[in-house]
């Protein structure tokens, strides 16, 4: 069952076809790593040192990308990870407590995988303990706390005596796997190389996946995210610790590399760059990272070499000119170098068709639909005060299964601050507010969304460079169950093709099939909050609250969208709707209630609505008619 797809109008126009190139980006890098893996054998030492470096550097970059780009948080002190992993394999290997009491169990081998574990055990729970405190915060607090850590951690590297104070660690011995020492830089170098290139496979997977299109949402704010069931703080920690133990293992691999730890590689200063590898290549892409690493790295090599030459080595120019080059490229390339490499070659590079999904014999999680005239939600005698402003006043009402209750009232009338207190987005003053039989207190707006509310948004919030058809998926998000670590090795695909085919069914029933893979941010207005409705009906909801559905909507659009709620009311649907539009509420609605000042004036049919003085005088104009016929 499904509301017919418009014959004119934009929802029915066809998307516009994907760029027609020679080679696509998979098969590029499959031949950029072969070639790479060709060539290392015949390049030069230093070469290869500074290769070696690059991938180390990536590495903490790519976890920027996750936190900065995709997660939309901001840290300074990403170094401090870094030495983290580097001290604790120089103390695992060279201690005599840790080689005396770690030796005799794992030999002389296996020290540096004890100081893995360890650089690994320490990061989560700093992290874990950092992140609880400093992802709760909002704009510059944010980045100005991660400064804060960062130093403290770089201070304590260097008054830590067991640690070596500010000489460090010496003689940290080289990897040894499965009899093969890496002692050689050449040999260490195609190490990093092919953890940096897992760890991006993983990574991307994560991504391209239900719990990446989470991670996306925390960076079009909490709001928007919380509704579609995602616990956001618990989120935004866990991105934390990830982009923590990347730097971390990153750290691991420099220890061993260099063979020779000191805290002067992980100062502020260091941390700076990492930001700033990620943000230059392209903070929302992965292979930014390595592009922003390569870049800055030689840049900098460059620069010590050509500056001293031309101006002295009495100052550190580097520095200043280094520092100007950056304003200069944030400047021309806002988002970053690497959406412009995708541009200037997708005329040569085929980029991949929209996915195309099959439904998977993996189930989503199914709710039984309630039976017909069941109130789903209630409000009851529900006040809200900001400071001494009422912003709503008594409200009470209700919404049953199998209905489409209308919420109208003027502009001020404290429409959008009810419709936060019923979806869990705000708390109500006095009142209380029940959904499915409970009772919602101080609940968050996802644990409303577990219990069967869907809602869009008065001002649209899509993810804009994401697809319709990932937009609409993140409204499934509690439908389905894989974690972290199963997409990171793809254990979640069945699970997966299950999300997207239901995400395609919801937007071809709103009339949004031609547009399924295309970004949600270059659709009209009127578009977008079609999505919104697509999304909300993913997740299979019970309850549905749409705010101003209808705005931006050509006439036979708005009479699809009309059609496809009047479907919905008859699969039992219960749907709150806030809507300036009259002629669409009155020939849709079967219960109205009006707001005047934050008090209910009137709830009734829309005939007594339309019949009610107090309305009419309120909202619909009579009292003016009155004056026109004096």
């Amino acid at each position: 069952m499904s509301a017919p797809v418009p014959k004119s109008g934009p929802m029915a126009s066809s998307a516009p076809a994907g760029a027609a190139g020679v080679v696509t980006p998979r098969m590029l890098t499959a031949a950029a790593i072969v070639l790479f893996a060709l060539a290392w054998g015949f390049l030069p030492d230093f070469t290869v040192v500074i290769l070696s470096y690059i991938g180390l550097y990536a590495m903490v970059a790519a976890g920027l990308v996750l936190l900065t780009g995709v997660g939309g948080m901001t840290s300074f002190g990403q170094a401090a990870f870094v030495g983290i992993g580097a001290y604790a394999t120089g103390w695992a290997c060279t201690s005599p407590v840790a080689v005396q009491f770690f030796g005799g169990a794992v030999g002389a081998a296996g020290l540096p995988w004890v100081g893995l574990v360890l650089g690994f055990v320490i990061t989560f729970v700093v992290a874990w303990v950092l992140g609880a405190v400093t992802v709760k915060l909002q704009g510059h607090y944010l980045p100005l706390c991660t400064i804060a850590w960062g130093l403290s951690l770089y201070y304590l590297f260097g008054n830590m005596e067991f640690l070596g104070g500010q000489t460090g660690i010496t003689g940290i011995p080289p990897l040894v796997i499965a009899g093969v020492s890496f002692a050689s830089p050449r040999v260490m170098g195609v190490l990093v190389w092919a953890v940096l290139l897992v760890a991006l496979w993983l990574l991307s997977n994560l991504l391209d996946s239900r719990e990446g299109r989470a991670i996306r949402s925390l960076k079009g704010g909490q709001v928007m995210a919380e509704s579609m069931g995602i616990n956001t703080a618990r989120h935004r920690v866990k991105l934390f610790v990830l982009a923590a133990l990347l730097a971390t293992l990153s750290g691991w691999l420099y220890a061993h590399m260099q063979r020779f730890v000191s805290p002067a590689p992980f100062n502020l200063n260091i941390g700076i760059e990492y930001l700033f590898m990620a943000v230059v290549g392209g903070a929302g892409h992965l292979w930014g990272a390595v592009l922003g690493a390569t870049l800055i790295t030689l840049l900098k090599e460059k620069l010590q070499d050509i500056l001293p030459t031309l101006l002295g080595t009495s100052g550190n120019f580097e520095v200043i000119v280094f520092g100007l080059l950056m304003v200069l490229v944030l400047q021309r390339f806002d988002q970053g170098l690497w959406p412009t490499l995708q541009r200037l070659t997708a005329r040569w590079v085929r980029q991949p068709a929209g996915r195309q999904v099959q439904a998977s014999p993996h189930p989503l999680d199914q709710r039984a639909a309630p039976t017909a005239g069941t109130t789903l939600l209630a409000a009851e005698h529900v006040t809200k005060r900001f400071g001494g402003l009422v912003a709503n006043n008594d409200v009470s009402m209700s919404l049953k299964a199998g209905e489409v209750h209308a919420l109208i009232g003027p502009n001020g009338a404290g429409k959008s601050t009810f419709f936060n207190m019923i979806s869990g987005v705000d708390s109500p003053t006095e009142g209380q507010v029940q959904l499915m039989g409970q009772v919602m207190a101080d609940a968050p707006s996802r644990r409303f969304a577990a219990l069967g509310l869907g809602r869009t948004f008065q001002h649209v919030r899509l993810l804009g460079q994401r697809t319709v058809l990932e937009n609409v998926a993140l409204g499934a998000h509690l439908r389905a169950h894989k974690g972290w670590l199963a997409s990171m090795v793809r254990l979640d695909r069945h699970e997966e093709a299950s999300l997207l085919a239901e995400a395609r069914r919801q937007i071809e029933r709103c009339g949004l099939g031609a547009f399924a893979d295309v970004p949600a941010g270059s659709l009209a207005l009127g578009q977008q909050r079609i999505v919104e409705i697509a999304r909300a009906l993913a997740g299979q909801p019970a309850a549905l609250l749409l705010d101003e559905p209808a705005a931006g909507l050509r006439h036979l659009e708005k009479q699809s969208l009309a059609q496809l709620l009047r479907q919905l009311r008859a699969e039992g649907l219960g749907i709150l709707v806030v809507e300036h539009d009259m002629e669409f509420v009155m020939n849709l609605a079967d219960r109205i209630t009006v707001l005047e000042f934050g008090t209910v004036i009137a709830t009734g049919t829309p005939a007594e609505i339309q019949s009610n003085q107090r309305v009419l005088d309120a909202y619909l104009g009579g009292a003016d008619e009155d004056e026109v016929a004096v």
